[in-house]
């Protein structure tokens, strides 16, 4: 694979891997700007417009949009019902200057220079062609407008302790991942990605997620066991010839022998850039 992931550039399929299965929107619904785009924060001011680019369930959406208020917020996203469930969550919780809109990141339905930021949070590794992407979100930024990213890098994961069923899990969501057209070692081509796109102005940084409690392991590891064996990535898994279902349910009896062990540990590394129009 070169610097700028040439093989994903040309990949055949541009799919999310993981669909939008109970399990994975569990894991979604607990990201905030805290935990998930704090290297963002320094750099929000209120009364900005900003857009949020695969915006999920919209928890980071409405925090952002809090962040920024009296300034506008729009999320978008390529599903119908997750739009519909991130409007939901804005109006529960009372944030008026955000809006949700299904739309396509290679074509984004906003004229030159509409937007002071641009956000995208784990999006970019799921991207048949993410300098494509990149560019159309260089086009909607306004001069001197701020492109913030971050993605995870599988590469560098860490599992404690060890186990084959674990070891096989990441071995399959890999294989998965590319046979989708993205790429899960996203985190360290952000910047040389940017660079390829335009930007001229780009700062990288790196942050990790943990969970390590028992609490975290609870949440994190049963969230897997349940989405290696029925969500979008276990249909893909086996659809691609990558494992079969009895290898899923193996790796589902290797997560959750993770949770139940008080030594568990779970990091993963995410790369970060922001970049200047």
């Amino acid at each position: 694979m070169t610097h700028l992931n040439e093989s994903s550039e040309s990949a055949p399929r541009d799919e999310y891997m993981h669909g939008h299965h109970e399990s994975v929107l569990r894991s979604h619904t607990w990201r905030t700007v805290a935990n998930s785009a704090a290297y963002l924060i320094p750099e929000l001011r209120g009364g900005g417009v900003l857009l949020d680019v695969g915006c999920g369930p919209g928890t980071i959406t409405v925090d952002l949009a809090r962040r920024l208020a009296p300034g506008r917020v729009v999320g978008i996203d390529a599903s119908r019902d997750i739009v519909d469930r991130a409007a939901g969550l804005a109006a529960d919780d009372g944030v008026h200057n955000v809006s949700f809109q299904v739309g396509d990141v290679y074509a984004l339905d906003f004229a030159d220079a509409t937007f002071d930021f641009v956000h995208a949070h784990q999006v970019l590794q799921h991207l048949a062609k993410p300098i494509a992407a990149m560019e159309e979100i260089r086009r909607v930024l306004r001069p001197g407008g701020v492109f913030a990213a971050r993605d995870v890098d599988y590469g560098g994961v860490i599992i404690a302790p060890s186990s084959g069923g674990l070891a096989d899990w990441i071995r399959v969501y890999r294989e998965v991942h590319y046979w989708n057209g993205g790429d899960p070692d996203a985190g360290r081509s952000l910047k040389a990605w940017a660079r390829g796109a335009g930007f001229t102005d780009v700062r990288s940084s790196a942050s990790i997620w943990c969970f390590a409690s028992d609490a975290e392991r609870e949440w994190w590891g049963e969230s897997w066991a349940v989405r290696v064996t029925e969500s979008s990535f276990a249909a893909h898994a086996i659809e691609s010839g990558v494992a079969d279902l009895a290898d899923l349910q193996r790796m589902a009896a290797a997560w959750r022998e993770w949770v139940r062990d008080p030594n568990g540990w779970f990091g993963m590394p995410h790369g970060e850039v922001l970049a200047h129009a």
